[in-house]
């Protein structure tokens, strides 16, 4: 058995903690950017968060929905998607003992991936460009769970 000493000194378990560090702080810096939006262009999806503007039937008009908003949204979601089976995958992965210089590459593409996919839809790039940065996030976290599955695992 593991103990969290040995997981510590574990590089490829370490890089993937490193890397897992920095997609989850992106995705909670969308929460962030939703927010901001939603305080900048007054534009709120419940009832009484239109309060803090307004009071009775004129708060009603700020409820409503704004397109930069649902493209942050959007992208938040779209994180959300991809980023938490990276997360489960991406542990195992880190744990069933994987080349170093490989098990990089993958966290790297990956987290290169999200982050242009983010600048992609907020920007917004024209397409391919989002639909290649999900397609490459994708196909890490796919590749990492087919090697899994392939070495280490009993089917």
């Amino acid at each position: 058995m593991t103990d969290l000493r040995q997981l510590m000194e574990n590089e490829v378990f370490m890089a993937f903690a490193s890397y897992t560090t920095i997609v989850l702080s992106k995705m909670m810096l969308m929460s962030t950017i939703t927010a901001f939006y939603r305080m900048t262009r007054k534009v709120f999806a419940n009832p009484e968060d239109c309060a803090s503007v307004d009071k009775g039937e004129n708060a009603k008009k700020y409820l409503r929905t704004d397109d930069r908003v649902e493209r942050v949204r959007r992208a938040h979601l779209n994180d959300i998607e991809n980023i938490v089976p990276f997360l489960g995958i991406g542990l195992l992965y880190s744990l069933s003992e994987p080349d170093l210089s490989t098990a990089l590459l993958h966290f790297r593409l990956f987290v290169a991936a999200r982050i242009y996919h983010t600048i992609a839809y907020l920007t917004p790039l024209p397409q391919p460009n989002r639909a290649l940065a999900f397609f490459v996030g994708f196909g890490v976290t796919f590749s990492m769970a087919y090697r899994l599955l392939k070495s280490k695992l009993y089917l």
